[in-house]
């Protein structure tokens, strides 16, 4: 018998970007989609606006890690960009408290559009961890 799945936690994550080894991500935010919406007027009944889906469009996913020897990989990736455009399938997977995959969502074409590196500091903030994030803009969810 399959024990149930509980719900997925915003901590247990991961994510792989085909052919690049940072994979230690922290935080993941837009996956979005929208649809345009596009209004009609019917010609003749001046009471009704019809709505209409447009174009479909993507967020871009923004990726946060902490810096550490697989930074480099990262920074690599996003300055080739300019010269060897190089888009990969990044997948995100979401487990709950058992490890169990609860969801996933694949990224078709995704790139690089920012790249951020940490802020560094001496003072009293020197202690934190040092992070960087890596924005990607996508072609949409693979099924």
């Amino acid at each position: 018998m399959t024990e149930p799945k509980g719900p997925g936690l915003a901590l247990s994550f991961d994510v792989d970007i085909g052919g690049i080894p940072a994979t230690t991500f922290t935080g993941c935010s837009g996956l979005s989609a929208q649809y345009e919406a596009f209004e009609w007027n019917e010609g003749g009944d001046n009471g009704t606006v019809a709505r209409l889906p447009g174009r479909l469009s993507y967020g871009n996913v923004k990726l946060t890690r902490p810096v550490d020897q697989d930074s480099q990989s990262l920074a690599v990736w996003f300055s080739k960009q300019q010269h060897q455009p190089a888009r990969q399938t990044a997948t995100i997977k979401l487990y709950d408290g058992n490890r169990s995959m609860v969801a996933s969502w694949t990224l078709a074409g995704a790139w690089p559009v920012s790249y951020t590196g940490p802020t560094l500091a001496t003072g009293p903030d020197g202690n934190a961890v040092a992070v960087e994030t890596i924005e990607l803009a996508h072609q949409g969810f693979v099924s």
